[in-house]
Order: C-alpha cells, then structure tokens, then sequence
C-alpha cells in the first residue's frame, strides 16, 4: 500500500520550474509553504503557496522538503546555512500522523546538481538524522505544468517509495539508484540532449543551405533514424517559429553537461564527444550571453 500524501511539504526555489511545479502539488490538497530570495516568484503564487519567509521556515514541522534551485553551491549554502537545523528540530502538536511525525524528514534535491558533491551533501544530512534523496527532472517548463516530468530519483528504496505519490503529482516517477544516481543520470541525458541539438541544427542548416525546406526535413526525419527529442521538438516548436522560448537556458544546460563530462572524466569513460560538445555549447554562451534559451544555439549557428 503507498505511503499516502503528506499534508504539508516545503518548497525553495520557486522560479519557472518551481511554480508549475508547487501548483500541481497544491491542487492535489498539500499545503505548500513556499520561499524564493525573488519576491516576484513568491507573490506569482498568491494563493497558492503558503508564503514562508526563509528556507528554515519553510522545512520547519513538515518533514519533507523539496529544492528546485541553480545548482550544488546553492543547494549546499541552503541546505548548511538554513535548512537543515529547522528540518530536523522535534515537533510536536503539528496535525502530522504519529507515522510520519517518526518518520525521518525527507529532503529532495530536484535541482541539477552535482553527484559527487550530492553523495557528500547526503551523508551531512544523514548524521543529523535527515534522509536526501536527489529527483532531477527532465521535460522542462511544458513538462512541469502539465505533470508529465521525467524524475529521476537517487536514494534509500525506503526513501524513494514515501516519496512516489508526491513525485508522481509531476510526472513519471522512476527510482535508478542509490543517492547521486538521479544527478548522475540527469546529466548524462542532458548531454545526450545537448548532442542531438547541436548536431540536428548543424544538418537542418546545411539542408537549408543546400535548398531543402526545413519543415519538409524535420518531416522525413522524424520518420527516419535521426529523429530526436530536438527534430521531434526543439526545431518544430521553439527554432522554426522563431520563439527561441523552450524555458530553459543555455548557461544552465552548460552547467550540467560540463557535470556529465567531469564524471566521463572520473570514471574513465570514454569523453571525446563530450568535450567537442561542451566546447561548442560554451562558446555559443559566451556569444549569446547566459540568459538565452537553449534553443537558441540553432540562431547562433546560422551566423557563424
């Protein structure tokens, strides 16, 4: 039997992932208390979100806590510096059930952050007495409003089974390890994703120049063996209009797959795709600045 919803949870990081995100868990009857440093974010929730005003408020007597921020050095300052004293202080007289007022509090890293630095971050949390299990998503802003996310969640079974009817209010839940194997997994894929744009939007260019149409390409390819998620969505839906607005942006896919690259490096994985493609990416962010969408990568590509 699963376990059931908790009735209040913590949320930090309530920008374009978390407030999608915290309004599918607030429709399902949770009470969010939600913080964010940015008041525009948290008064884009009125209504929604109980409003909170610190991260240690916001993990106070709920006993799960989800984080949806930039990366591991914001994740580690939140979690050292505010959260955690407050996660794990007694509570009592909260309305909780006895079963999950003893059950250890949960903290969820769905940020995209780093594996190596998530298995050190687990075991400080671990000796205060606190369970971190990392969930990275995949699926972008589309994905969070309309639940249906790719989470990928590292840690404890025991963990990961408590968390699945939360996790499943945003998307399709799947356990592949144990805490740092859903950040490991998470970058992989978006180096995956990095890869298929970067070499997609080559080709298109070229038939382009060559006197294909564009629209007709993506067409055949999509029913051929190069489609990707990028000729399947990207190039479709966010180059071809010309809207560059998939929500999410170039400086942050860099981020994780210079990640996916570091742990290619530390395992002796074969990487030399990896570095080709983090070159590529990083000098388009250079050139295009790092509030661009991603997508965007196609314009740059043109102009060289």
């Amino acid at each position: 039997m699963a376990d059931p919803l908790p009735p209040a949870v913590g949320f930090v990081g309530l920008g374009r992932m978390g407030d999608p995100m915290t309004r599918r868990i607030a429709a399902a009857g949770v009470e969010v208390r939600g913080f964010d440093v940015s008041p525009d974010a948290v008064r884009a929730l009125d209504g929604v979100v109980t409003r909170v005003d610190s991260a240690a408020d916001a993990a106070r007597g709920t006993g799960v806590v989800i984080l949806m921020l930039p990366d591991s050095d914001v994740v580690e300052r939140v979690v050292d510096d505010e959260l955690l004293d407050a996660l794990v202080a007694p509570v009592s007289g909260d309305g909780r059930d006895s079963a999950t007022r003893h059950s250890r509090p949960l903290l969820v890293d769905m940020s995209s952050s780093e594996p190596l630095r998530t298995r050190a971050l687990a075991e400080r949390v671990a000796s205060r007495g606190a369970t971190l299990v990392d969930a990275p998503v995949s699926g972008g802003v589309s994905g969070a409003r309309a639940g249906t996310l790719t989470i990928m969640v590292g840690g404890p079974s025991q963990a990961a089974e408590r968390l699945e009817p939360l996790l499943a209010l945003m998307g399709r839940v799947r356990h592949v390890g144990e805490v740092g194997a859903g950040h490991a997994l998470k970058a992989l894929n978006n180096l995956l994703s990095a890869s298929h744009l970067l070499a997609s939007s080559e080709a298109i260019l070229a038939g382009r120049r060559f006197g294909l149409d564009p629209a007709v390409m993506l067409d055949a390819i999509n029913g051929s063996s190069g489609r990707s998620g990028s000729t399947q969505n990207k190039w479709p839906n966010h180059i071809l209009p010309g809207s560059y607005d998939s929500g999410f942006t170039a400086s942050l896919l860099v981020k994780d797959i210079k990640i996916a690259l570091a742990l290619a490096e530390a395992t002796g994985a074969p990487h030399e795709h990896a570095e080709h493609t983090v070159r590529v990416w990083s000098r388009a962010v250079e050139k295009l600045g790092p509030a661009a969408d991603h997508t965007e990568i196609a314009r740059w590509l043109e102009e060289q």
